[in-house]
């Protein structure tokens, strides 16, 4: 057979008869790629010259809807909200119908009435009664409010006024009545009026003298003895410059000392007495009663 004759490669005669598979058979041969033998893989090939590569991608799959829990859970949350706004919005009056009734609250009238023991009464009564009493209103009941009625004589001992003058304090623990005053008093005070004239209690002999705005002021300090004790009278707040006396003159009973002055730390004219037997400072009052002449 000649060339011209020779059938197509893959395909069979014409002349003989084919059937299904041989048919399809060499359709499949033809369809097929051929492939060089010279042909470069893909991967050898520059990047600039690969064919496209078609990437697929995969999406995840959409969240499901919330469960019918969750969702009852939201509403009921909801309503909870609304019903809590209600309650804290509204008053609580208009909830009630027109057929809601209120009891009353019986009065006196209804007959109550409320016993009270006849001991509750008494112990009542008895805590009216109390009273409060300041320390000063004790200190004042104690030595400021003592009798200091006196009479005077003529006598080697005398008061220092030759007649009865009020005496405002007394000896002895006291409420302080300024800022710099002591709360000791050591002697009595006299309130016959400013610029009185003060004499001295006995015979003796001046041994201290002072002029000041501070302390006992213009103040005098007599040395006598009396009943063979030595005995030290002090006059003090004088009238500045009052005084004629001076330390180491003698003087004798009812001998002028000064005035009746506020000079130093004083709240008043008075003239401030103390009277020391020995060194120790005493009780003026008493012992005036005592030794000076009736």
């Amino acid at each position: 057979m000649s060339d011209a004759q020779q059938p197509e490669p893959g395909r069979p005669d014409s002349g003989q008869a084919l059937t299904r598979r041989q048919l399809r058979e060499a359709e499949g041969r033809r369809s097929a790629p051929v492939s060089s033998p010279n042909a470069f893989p893909v991967s050898m090939l520059p990047a600039s010259t690969r064919p496209p590569v078609k990437v697929v991608v995969r999406q995840k799959a959409k969240p499901k809807k919330k469960r019918l829990a969750s969702q009852l859970l939201s509403a009921g949350a909801l309503l909870f909200a609304g019903a809590l706004f209600i309650g804290t919005t509204v008053p609580a009056n208009a909830f009630i119908t027109e057929t809601a009734t209120i009891e009353a609250v019986p009065t006196a009238e209804a007959g109550q009435s409320v016993e009270v023991s006849d001991v509750a009464i008494a112990a009542q009564a008895a805590r009216d009664n109390y009273t409060v009493t300041s320390y000063a209103e004790i200190l004042r009941k104690k030595y400021g409010d003592q009798s200091f009625l006196y009479s005077v004589g003529v006598g080697p001992v005398q008061w220092p006024f030759p007649y009865a003058v009020p005496i405002s304090n007394g000896y002895g623990e006291k409420a302080s009545p300024c800022r710099y005053c002591s709360s000791f008093h050591n002697g009595i005070d006299f309130t016959p009026g400013a610029g009185t004239p003060i004499y001295s209690i006995a015979a003796g002999t001046v041994v201290f003298t002072q002029v000041s705005n501070s302390g006992f002021g213009n103040e005098v300090m007599i040395e006598h003895v009396i009943n063979g004790v030595t005995v030290t009278s002090m006059y003090a707040h004088m009238q500045m410059d009052s005084s004629p006396l001076t330390v180491g003159q003698v003087v004798g009973v009812g001998e002028m000392v000064g005035l009746v002055g506020s000079t130093g730390v004083a709240t008043g004219a008075h003239l401030h007495l103390e009277i020391h037997v020995g060194d120790t400072p005493t009780d003026p009052f008493p012992w005036l009663i005592k030794n000076a002449a009736k």
